[in-house]
């Protein structure tokens, strides 16, 4: 909502897709709704705290994406990186929420000091620099490397919901990274454009559960169904193995099943 009416950009986007049917609510008591009076299959998205744990209540009931925490940021710099723009990218997740998360990591002392230097400039002229400078506070991390596979190693220990790699020879360190949600590659790729209009969406792992998750996807909304369809053959050469699996478990209904077909008492 904007002034307490409906945001008229969202109206637009949401016809131009197709939306039939749009509910105004927000919070837990929006997921409480979507669960049980709208019933819905399948609830993604972030929020807030409080959203984070209606989902985690409802999931069971209906299908969620993924338990999304607070923003977060690894950005990798050397002495190619323009610092202004690396304090800048620092500060733009950090303005999201106290709890944000922002680490810096590079083989080069003075750019770490640099950047520490000026992001307390930067924040002088942020409206949200209470946020801010708090997360920075509680989360920031400056982590010096000393070589390219600490770093890589560094990453996919740390599995970034977002990571930069706003250094020249980033190619040498992409192909042995494993874990992160989204990677922007290069000085001109910034994180904060890819909250809005790059990238296919912005739903991402978080937490380090880039270890084991992708972000959001068409994925998400495809559901997959097995179909077996043994012949006499089929169970004949796969039933024996079978049953001496389900007499190992102690589940002689199992086997029995199996033998039945095979002609065995």
């Amino acid at each position: 909502r904007l002034n307490g009416k409906l945001n008229p950009a969202v109206m637009y986007a949401a016809k131009k897709c197709g939306i039939s049917e749009i509910i105004s609510a927000g919070g837990s008591q929006a997921i409480a709704s979507l669960a049980y009076i709208q019933k819905v299959n399948k609830i993604v998205g972030p929020g807030n705290d409080y959203v984070v744990r209606a989902k985690k209540e409802v999931f069971n009931d209906v299908g969620i994406d993924m338990i999304a925490g607070p923003s977060e940021i690894t950005v990798v710099a050397d002495k190619f990186s323009n610092i202004n723009w690396v304090v800048a990218d620092l500060i733009a997740q950090a303005e999201h929420d106290i709890n944000s998360q922002c680490i810096l990591v590079s083989k080069e002392k003075k750019i770490i000091n640099d950047v520490e230097l000026l992001i307390y400039r930067q924040l002088k002229h942020l409206p949200r620099r209470n946020i801010a400078t708090k997360s920075l506070k509680l989360n920031g991390i400056f982590i010096k490397a000393y070589s390219n596979k600490q770093i890589s190693d560094i990453i996919n220990i740390i599995a970034p919901e977002h990571l930069e790699l706003s250094i020249k020879n980033y190619n040498n360190i992409l192909r042995k990274i494993k874990n992160a949600g989204s990677i922007c590659l290069g000085n001109y790729s910034a994180m904060a454009v890819t909250d809005y209009n790059a990238g296919t969406n912005h739903i991402l792992p978080t937490n380090s559960s880039a270890k084991f998750s992708s972000g959001l996807s068409v994925n998400d909304f495809y559901k997959r169904i097995s179909y077996i369809n043994l012949s006499k053959k089929g169970i004949e050469t796969l039933g024996p193995s079978a049953i001496t699996l389900a007499k190992f478990e102690g589940l002689e209904g199992h086997a029995k099943s199996i033998k039945l077909r095979l002609g065995r008492k």
